[in-house]
């Protein structure tokens, strides 16, 4: 477990109990963000993988992952601007990678967002495309990174 300011980083699995915090984050991170309907939905969602860092009693970031047949696709990844460049997102990730039921993990990021990028790349994704005008305010391409994980092949 991670500390930060004599506190334990906890990464724990998406529950009611973290719906404000991660209402919080969207609200904070996002020009779009998700509504907190649609937050609450992911946790009957039978694909979704949403994993939350609780710093104390604080959501302080959050990875939304859809998964279905082995390929994961991430929806949301946030971290509150205070806490960021401390591990967070590395530990969420960490967390999914681990979980181990991903045969890839494709992520969009933008490409002026330097720090994600230098992450995404730390952690093992490569540039795989680029969709036009994928985002808005400001207008911008995204490009799509892919994570492969191998798979132990079966004896025979």
């Amino acid at each position: 477990m991670m500390h930060i300011k004599d506190h334990q980083l906890q990464i724990l699995p998406f529950a009611p109990a973290h719906l404000d915090g991660v209402e919080r984050l969207e609200q904070l991170c996002f020009a779009h963000p998700w509504q907190r309907a649609d937050l609450e939905a992911q946790l009957t969602n039978p694909c979704a993988r949403f994993l939350v860092a609780v710093l104390g009693d604080k959501v302080v970031g959050y990875l939304g992952v859809q998964v279905v047949c082995g390929e994961g696709s991430v929806t949301n990844v946030a971290v509150d601007p205070t806490y960021r460049r401390r591990g967070i997102a590395r530990a969420l990730f960490g967390a999914c990678f681990a979980a181990g039921e991903l045969d890839f993990l494709t992520l969009e990021v933008r490409p002026s967002n330097a720090a994600a990028l230098a992450l995404y790349r730390e952690l093992g994704f490569q540039p795989v495309g680029r969709r036009r005008d994928f985002y808005t305010d400001p207008t911008e391409d995204a490009l799509l990174l892919t994570k492969t994980f191998k798979k132990e092949e079966p004896d025979g």
